[in-house]
């Protein structure tokens, strides 16, 4: 559901500023001064939307419009082509993302919310707070060079820029420029259609760009940041189940799960999602560590069916099983035991055959009694010793944040990859998800523009009658936005109702 602390302070504000522009224009004494401060600044006001426009940026524009006009044609005729190509992809998109919300609506799995390409984003709901900045700057910066093309495009069809501003509407920023419309009827079908397709092909091109520097950055930080060593903690949740003398700490490097290596933070996530998947790992003990005088318990079964041998809720034993040594018989044995000093320096194991292979004494393989869902697992982050976590593997990997990068000096900050990584994931997802939304045929965004042009470049033919044109763009146009508008309904209701 949505936070109404977070609702309540973004009304509450934007009540504030309607209701101190709504007294100065009442004001017979500022009313003038205050209009005319606005203008002068290019700013309009009206409820949940500030806009800003200036021309001050023209001249960078038709500079940008004047560099290699070939090249530019080459470069705005492939926009063109993306264009056309990303209109008919990005229903096809909306269509499937609408039937995944249809079908999730009727499951309770929530991997399947996951599995969506596009999804609704609501701060404070499926956004952290913390990563707000991020949101909003990448956001931006995609509005900014969607526009610029818009505007170069423009330029080089001869057709006239009025200005380029940025506006808010209700939390979200965005851009926008003001092309002069009769020019822009002068020109032909093919020209508008450059003009208009150049907005989601400079989407697409900053959403390959920012994935190159996120495959590269390795390359780029390899001077000053190491990589392929193990995962960085960055920050363990305050009071979680890292968290603690024993625990793990900012700036430890995590090189192993029992025998699972961890050389980033892709194989901590593998990692902790095979050992949640297959059976609890054992480990090979020497049979005559197994004394009577290590707190043989009674086993009795827990609620789950399991056994539990350890009566007492030591934080320091563990209950033990394993199959009793020289013994014909298949029945296990149950063992209250210090958990501790059972695995450290042992070899993880499932069989007790393994244990003979790698220990000259003779060995049995013991394994952790458990819950069903509950994994013991050692953490291993040298120079230090094994953490060990008794518990649900998830609560392991939401209490810590790793990176990659592994700072080659010491006046390196951590965080500086992490806000590369972020930032520029940011901006893959959401200039993407413009490029998308933008081709689609819906009225009063890109793609309503892009396929009247198409249209009229390649009906005129074929449906001579123009009337019947405009027609049949308005039932596309009309269907388009009700697909949009289907996918927006239902997707917020996904992300706030439940």
């Amino acid at each position: 559901m949505i936070p109404v602390p977070l609702l309540v302070c973004v009304v509450a504000a934007w009540c504030a500023v309607y209701l101190i522009d709504t007294l100065l224009r009442s004001s017979a004494t500022h009313r003038i001064s205050y209009e005319s401060w606005l203008a002068s600044r290019g700013l309009m006001l009206s409820p949940f939307h500030v806009r800003w426009q200036t021309t001050m940026f023209n001249r960078l524009f038709a500079f940008c419009a004047r560099i290699n006009p070939r090249a530019l044609y080459l470069w705005f005729s492939g926009g063109l082509v993306f264009g056309v190509v990303a209109m008919i992809g990005s229903v096809v998109l909306l269509i499937k993302t609408l039937q995944q919300t249809l079908a999730q609506m009727t499951t309770d799995n929530p991997r399947m919310g996951a599995q969506q390409t596009l999804q609704v984003v609501v701060p404070g709901v499926n956004l952290p707070t913390s990563q707000l900045a991020y949101f909003f700057i990448a956001l931006l910066l995609s509005g900014v060079i969607h526009e610029l093309g818009h505007a170069v495009a423009a330029l080089r069809e001869q057709v006239r820029v009025n200005g380029f501003g940025m506006f808010v509407f209700v939390v979200y920023p965005g851009a926008f420029v003001d092309l002069f419309t009769t020019h822009l009827n002068l020109i032909s079908p093919a020209q508008q259609l450059r003009i208009f397709c150049a907005g989601v092909w400079h989407n697409f091109v900053l959403c390959v760009a920012a994935l190159a520097v996120l495959f590269l950055l390795p390359l780029v930080l390899f001077p000053v940041y190491s990589t392929g060593g193990g995962a960085l903690v960055t920050e363990v949740l305050q009071g979680s189940v890292a968290d603690g003398p024993r625990g793990l700490s900012v700036g430890d490097i995590v090189t192993g799960l029992e025998d699972c290596p961890v050389t980033g933070v892709e194989d901590w996530s593998s990692c902790l999602s095979h050992i949640s998947h297959t059976p609890q790992t054992g480990y090979c003990v020497p049979v005559a560590s197994l004394q009577p005088s290590w707190a043989h318990g009674r086993a009795f079964k827990r609620l789950d069916g399991t056994m539990d041998c350890c009566s007492n809720n030591s934080l320091t034993d563990l209950c033990f099983s394993y199959m009793k040594p020289q013994s014909n018989s298949r029945e296990r044995e149950y063992a209250c035991m210090p958990v501790r000093k059972m695995v450290t320096g042992t070899r993880a194991c499932r069989t007790d055959s393994e244990c003979a292979t790698y220990s000259h004494a003779a060995a049995v393989c013991v394994t952790p009694s458990l819950e069903n869902q509950t994994r013991f697992i050692r953490v291993t982050h040298p120079p230090n010793t094994h953490m060990l976590f008794v518990g649900y593997p998830p609560h392991l990997q939401h209490a810590v944040s790793l990176t990659n990068f592994v700072p080659r000096f010491g006046f390196l900050h951590l965080d500086l990859p992490v806000f590369l990584e972020t930032f520029c994931k940011y901006v893959v997802s959401l200039s993407g998800a413009l490029a998308v939304v933008n081709s689609v045929p819906c009225f009063a965004l890109d793609g309503q523009w892009m396929l009247n042009a198409l249209l009229e470049a390649t009906l005129v033919t074929v449906v001579t009658d123009r009337q019947k044109r405009e027609l049949i763009g308005f039932f596309l146009l009309l269907a388009g936005s009700a697909l949009l508008a289907a996918n927006v309904a239902l997707g917020l209701w996904m992300v706030t109702a439940r």
